[in-house]
């Protein structure tokens, strides 16, 4: 069965759509050309993924409250600072098949706008004292630079191993999605090791979810980012990285090289992913993305049945089972 947001978003329906209304609000700016940014900014949101994690964890923790919204709002501002900076260094042109910010205004004005949302962020906390919350938040921002930053300095030199690669995946995705669930169960005043809990669920979430996206770029699905992206932006990913880790020394020296001074050219991209498949670097992806989902969902288990961890339950499946 093929699951649709729609009807995973159905116990918090009502929730969504007001935050959706207030969001607008916290976006809002009085210098014309920011609100002519903010309003194209909210037009091209995405799923919604994030903020729906926040309320169906708030929704597992207790009963969501006007907190729910100002940290899901916290969550979308700083992580929409991040992605607007992130086009910038990457000089991306498009974010979800619309035009970035920098290629409609260039760089200078979109990281003042990035500036500008880690600023509303920052105030939205501070002037309703929604501290424990802002602690959480401001962690996840903190880890997702270093995560970056680590990949960066690792893909310099062609040397992660497992163990590297998923600290820099906890940091740079799974951080964000833990931060979500335990916003979501803060937010309606959870105990410190409801909250904890909640983290390491999101947590698991987030590592099956970059798994996932990993796998993308060797073509397993029809639709997905380009295929061989990571390949061309010189990114180890588990699938390589447990094939290189398998493969005889000459061969491994032969795939690096072919990373380090090749990516460019198609075939020789083409020839890398068929080095993947053929050595189960795929297949283990796929089991260790699935130990993940598992581990998350027993930590879901404990918390009581209910419309909205089923809900939370069927929201990790979508994770694992998008096609994009």
């Amino acid at each position: 069965m093929t699951l649709s947001i729609k009807d995973i978003q159905a116990p918090i329906a009502d929730e969504m759509k007001a935050f959706e209304q207030k969001f607008r609000q916290f976006m809002k700016s009085e210098v014309m050309l920011l609100d002519q940014i903010m309003n194209y900014i909210v037009r091209r949101k995405g799923k919604q993924l994030r903020p729906m994690f926040v309320f169906l964890s708030a929704g597992v923790c207790g009963d969501i409250a006007e907190s729910t919204y100002r940290g899901g709002a916290m969550i979308e501002l700083l992580h929409t600072a991040t992605l607007v900076h992130d086009d910038v260094v990457d000089d991306s042109n498009y974010r979800r098949g619309f035009f970035s910010v920098n290629a409609l205004w260039k760089n200078k004005i979109a990281v003042l706008v990035g500036d500008y949302l880690l600023s509303r962020g920052l105030l939205l906390s501070v002037d309703h004292e929604e501290f424990k919350i802002l602690k959480i938040v401001s962690t996840a921002v903190r880890e997702l630079s270093e995560g970056e930053l680590l990949q960066i300095e690792k893909a310099r030199r062609l040397d992660i191993n497992e163990e590297v690669y998923y600290e820099i995946i906890r940091q740079k995705t799974a951080s964000l999605i833990a931060s979500c669930c335990a916003v979501g169960a803060s937010s309606v005043g959870a105990t410190k090791e409801v909250v904890d809990k909640m983290h390491a669920f999101g947590e698991k979430v987030g590592m099956a979810f970059q798994i996932k996206d990993d796998l993308f770029d060797y073509g397993e699905d029809e639709i997905g980012k380009p295929l061989g992206i990571d390949i061309k932006e010189k990114k180890m990913t588990l699938p390589l990285i447990y094939a290189l880790n398998h493969a005889p020394w000459l061969e491994k020296r032969r795939i690096i090289n072919i990373i380090r001074n090749e990516s460019h050219k198609p075939n020789k991209v083409s020839e890398v992913i068929a080095f993947v498949k053929e050595s189960g670097g795929l297949r283990y992806a796929q089991e260790v993305m699935e130990k993940y989902v598992k581990e998350a969902l027993t930590l879901l288990n404990e918390f009581a049945d209910s419309p909205h961890r089923r809900s939370l339950e069927q929201l990790v499946q979508y994770t694992i089972e998008r096609s994009k």
